[in-house]
């Protein structure tokens, strides 16, 4: 494999129109899930990817390994719960003038929070280049948490260790203060973070790409995103210390909903650095990835192709930074658009 990702997925409700939750009368089935969406968009992109999570013997369990199978991804190690269900969630669409939105969740208790050290075997996760992971599984339970501290462990022969932060205090028990130190833990032991700039002023009360980098020099590479204002990087390139920072602006969008774009991100990230591309395409390929999902309503998008990827990747700073993506631009003859 070439990415194994490993964690919660749920059925995901999507508004049949504009509205509270409470006005909307209908709503249309899709999945979520930080690391089921990163298998499936590198998998459309051409890489092999499996997914390892847990799901209830349900039709929700039956629709998301189906779904997910779909895209390409190997999904022979997710586990069925016959006691627990499924998780789903309800959202709103996003208001255009405030990005005030609606999200409801029913995971607790659910299969997917019953991962552990016991129910997901190693040898499912270590014949991979990277294992990718987010901070999200260790909210879920103390069982899961105990899971992500024994997958970021220092371990002989370990697939390269890939971490979104993804910082939700929502899902902590005591918000922010819990989740801070364990997120630290976690991007410690790991060998290549992303972290959204909002996401480290919540959990650590940084910002700076650079006071990141200084609270956290054990990875090699240290992402940090700063939304619209583009992602910078940290690789430490010489001797223990010194870091290659590379930064690079987003291109606008033309935003449809504003979901799955950190997901979206981290997969064409991951793609470039699995063709062992440098820092700025590392970079590019994860904007345009995130422009694919924040220009259309759910969380997953079918990338570019990857020829119509590279192309713009390779544009010229100037050109690069006049781009403006709008729904349709990943078709083969789109090219983005300048104003």
């Amino acid at each position: 494999m070439d990415v194994v990702c490993l964690g919660e997925s749920m059925v995901t409700f999507l508004p049949s129109r504009p509205g509270r939750l409470a006005d909307v009368p209908a709503f249309e089935r899709a999945i979520g899930g930080a690391e089921s969406n990163v298998a499936c968009a590198l998998a459309a992109a051409g890489h092999r990817t499996r997914w390892v999570g847990r799901v209830g013997r349900d039709g929700f369990g039956d629709h998301l390994v189906d779904t997910i199978g779909s895209y390409g991804v190997d999904i022979t190690a997710v586990d069925r719960d016959p006691r627990r269900p499924t998780g789903v969630y309800f959202r709103t669409a996003a208001d255009r003038a405030t990005d005030a939105h609606e999200v409801v969740y029913y995971r607790a208790g659910s299969a997917a929070s019953a991962m552990s050290p016991a129910t997901v075997p190693y040898e499912t996760l270590a014949d991979a280049r990277i294992l990718h992971l987010t901070g999200i599984t260790a909210a879920l339970s103390d069982d899961c948490l105990a899971l992500m501290r024994a997958l970021t462990a220092p371990r002989d022969g370990r697939p390269l260790v890939s971490f979104d932060v993804n910082c939700r205090p929502g899902l902590w028990r005591d918000g922010a203060t819990t989740a801070g130190p364990v997120l630290m833990e976690l991007a410690r032991g790991s060998d290549l973070v992303f972290v959204g700039a909002d996401e480290a002023e919540q959990a650590w009360g940084l910002t700076d790409p650079t006071a990141i980098r200084a609270a956290l020099p054990e990875p090699a590479v240290l992402v940090v995103k700063r939304g619209a204002a583009g992602a910078v990087v940290h690789e430490r390139t010489g001797p223990a210390g010194t870091d290659t920072v590379v930064d690079v602006p987003a291109p606008r969008v033309d935003v449809v909903a504003a979901v799955g774009a950190g997901d979206a991100f981290a997969a064409g990230f991951l793609s470039a650095t699995l063709r062992g591309l440098d820092a700025t395409a590392r970079l590019r390929h994860g904007h345009l990835l995130a422009a694919a999902a924040l220009t259309v309503p759910g969380d997953l998008a079918v990338p570019p192709r990857r020829a119509h990827a590279d192309r713009l990747a390779a544009l010229a700073p100037t050109a690069w930074g006049t781009l403006q993506l709008g729904p349709g631009w990943t078709g083969d003859d789109q090219e983005g658009r300048t104003p």
